[in-house]
């Protein structure tokens, strides 16, 4: 079995955009959660979802991965972006649309 930290790495490392959160897109389990996953909706980029509550392991894990307190997290290519307020702060200034073409992510 692998360790937590490997865990998150892959998963981190093999998606181009990962939104560690709680819930999951379809059912997110906060406000900024849903925030988060209407941001990337709303950009038209597919992203895969790692709802937290489901492992202790995960909640802290994440926490411990980016030394950031706060769920949800976005990744996009491998580098950690932010929680829902950069997200927010970034959409609104056109900064994240612009990372996501940048990156090659998005539609």
């Amino acid at each position: 079995m692998t360790d937590i930290k490997t865990q998150i790495d892959t998963t981190v490392k093999t998606n181009d955009v990962v939104l560690f959160m709680k819930g999951n897109a379809d059912m997110p389990q906060c406000g900024f959660s849903g925030r988060s996953v209407q941001i990337l909706t709303q950009l038209g980029v597919p992203f895969k979802d790692v709802n937290v509550l489901a492992s202790d392991e995960i909640r802290q894990g994440i926490k411990d991965y980016t030394n950031w307190p706060t769920v949800p997290q976005l990744y996009v290519k491998g580098e950690f972006v932010g929680g829902a307020d950069i997200m927010m702060e970034m959409y609104q200034s056109g900064e994240l649309k612009q990372l996501m073409a940048d990156k090659g992510v998005g539609v």
